[in-house]
């Protein structure tokens, strides 16, 4: 998944020419936060040590599409008001999507961050995925590849150092999580790596949204 001869260098700065001073950031995503995906994040961050951009502190998940920027009225494409959280619960409850298993395994990398790879055998993330959609596109462009992030690279490394470093990770078995629900996920702008908080849970079983936090006045 490397592209160009060198990691992607990340810094810790605000973005402010980004975020416009909006917070926080949404998404949807699977929380895989247990103990054992947990511990073998902290083991592939600490097997790169001294490559990783210090104090990436997000929850282990599994990224599934974007929101944005929440609005009563949008203005811009990375904003969105609280009709397409209907509209994807909607199309959610319309698919009955049975609750499923992921599995976390390996360590793999993009040019920007190394991730633990998520493998699919009974196909619902793309399930899953296209109910999120607006008017079947994905706000998460590119092509898309479940993961769960391990850091962000801290400098420009060459690519054949790191793979080497990648292939000498000792992952074990893969890792199990139970999905049954997706969650609405945030993270403040400003921090890069900072840690997410947790706005709602869609439960598959039930088709039931349930809220930890207004988003919306």
């Amino acid at each position: 998944m490397f592209e160009g001869t060198h990691t992607l260098c990340n810094v810790r700065r605000d973005f402010p020419e980004w975020h416009l001073g909006r917070s926080p950031y949404v998404f949807w995503a699977f929380d895989v936060d247990v103990p054992a995906v947990r511990e073998r994040v902290g083991r592939a961050g600490a097997h790169l040590d001294g490559c990783l951009l210090d104090g990436y502190s997000r929850q282990p998940h599994v990224t599934l599409d974007l929101c944005g920027f929440s609005s009563v009225e949008p203005l811009h494409e990375d904003e969105f008001s609280a009709e397409l959280l209907v509209r994807q619960c909607a199309a959610l409850s319309r698919a009955q999507i049975p609750i499923f298993e992921i599995e976390v395994g390996g360590l793999e990398s993009f040019s920007s961050a190394p991730y633990l790879v998520v493998a699919d055998r009974q196909r619902r993330i793309a399930a899953v995925r296209a109910c999120l959609a607006v008017d079947g596109q994905p706000r998460l462009f590119g092509d898309y590849v479940p993961h769960v992030t391990v850091g962000l690279y801290g400098g420009e490394w060459p690519v054949d150092t790191v793979r080497a470093r990648l292939a000498a990770f000792p992952a074990g078995d893969r890792i199990t999580c139970r999905i049954e629900r997706l969650s609405l996920m945030a993270y403040q702008p400003s921090e890069v790596g900072g840690p997410l908080s947790c706005i709602a849970d869609y439960w598959l079983a039930s088709g039931e949204m349930r809220w930890r936090d207004k988003l919306f006045a």
